[in-house]
């Protein structure tokens, strides 16, 4: 499949382009891998949101589920912008108790034959507040890793404060065909080093980027732009200028714009090469 490059506006310069491909459909594409647009802070605007995120060239949003509550909610907006808001099965490490593992193991029974959801995720490990279920959250994250390999989807992880423990769990599975994203990472040189060595994933970037304090464009001097996705988490993390306020997908654009500075290359390379890492990854027909 070949990365399209999409031209919105068929000016002089597409029509040449097209001359030289003519079996080809090129087109720019910008994905936005990580946005929970189901949750209620869209309830009011959502038609709206969407609308800014095709302006900006937005082509696909996916949605990472959050637990067994919030699936309903996801899939609603899936059916209401097919082919453009795609969902995923999971089920998130702050979500997890003591009870946890057969919810999750009933979440299991959606993955019918036919089923709507593009990935496992949002999965994970999250010590940042408490350490009180991380037993539970290993076995729930284990869990969904198996779902993974047997129906043959990316895994999206969520991990903060919590990546000793998270590679344990990965560890066995380390040359396996599993697949996927290290969602909004936000780890050390050491850490996006022994991410990245889990050959078939990617690391999720977001507004995280443009912030004044964040060791992350440091880190990504050692990472080559063909291992990145582009995200938001929205309604989470909005970039600068937004930092503070809601986040939403069509911002994913402020994060393209300061990779494209990070990389030294045109804002086009960065959706072009991002889109197609996350086509690779999710598999989804273009």
């Amino acid at each position: 499949m070949h990365p399209r490059l999409c031209y919105r506006d068929f000016s002089l310069r597409s029509t040449t382009r097209l001359r030289f491909a003519l079996n080809d459909i090129i087109c720019f594409m910008m994905i936005d891998t990580h946005s929970h647009l189901f949750s209620e802070e869209f309830t009011d605007d959502l038609p709206e949101v969407i609308d800014r995120a095709r302006q900006v060239g937005v082509t696909h949003i996916f949605m990472p589920n959050i637990d067994d509550t919030t699936v309903d909610a996801m899939l609603r907006v899936a059916a209401r912008y097919p082919g453009y808001c795609y969902p995923m099965l999971g089920f998130h490490p702050t979500s997890v108790d003591g009870d946890a593992l057969p919810k999750v193991r009933r979440m299991k029974e959606l993955l019918t034959p036919g089923h709507p959801y593009i990935a496992i995720g949002e999965v994970g490990l999250d010590l940042y507040w408490d350490k009180t279920w991380i037993r539970q959250q290993q076995q729930v994250l284990d869990e969904q890793v198996q779902w993974a390999l047997e129906c043959d989807l990316p895994l999206v992880i969520h991990c903060r404060e919590a990546f000793p423990e998270l590679f344990q769990v990965l560890a066995p599975y380390k040359d396996t065909a599993l697949r996927g994203v290290f969602h909004s990472f936000t780890g050390t040189a050491d850490e996006a080093a022994e991410a990245l060595g889990y050959r078939n994933f990617m690391l999720g970037i977001n507004g995280v980027v443009t912030f004044k304090k964040s060791n992350l464009p440091e880190v990504l001097r050692a990472v080559p732009l063909d291992r990145l996705v582009t995200e938001t988490d929205s309604p989470y993390l909005a970039p600068v200028p937004f930092r503070g306020k809601r986040n939403e997908t069509s911002y994913v654009k402020r994060v393209a714009v300061k990779l494209a500075e990070l990389y030294e290359t045109e804002i086009g390379t960065v959706e072009q090469q991002t889109a197609a890492n996350a086509l690779k990854v999710f598999k989804i027909p273009v």
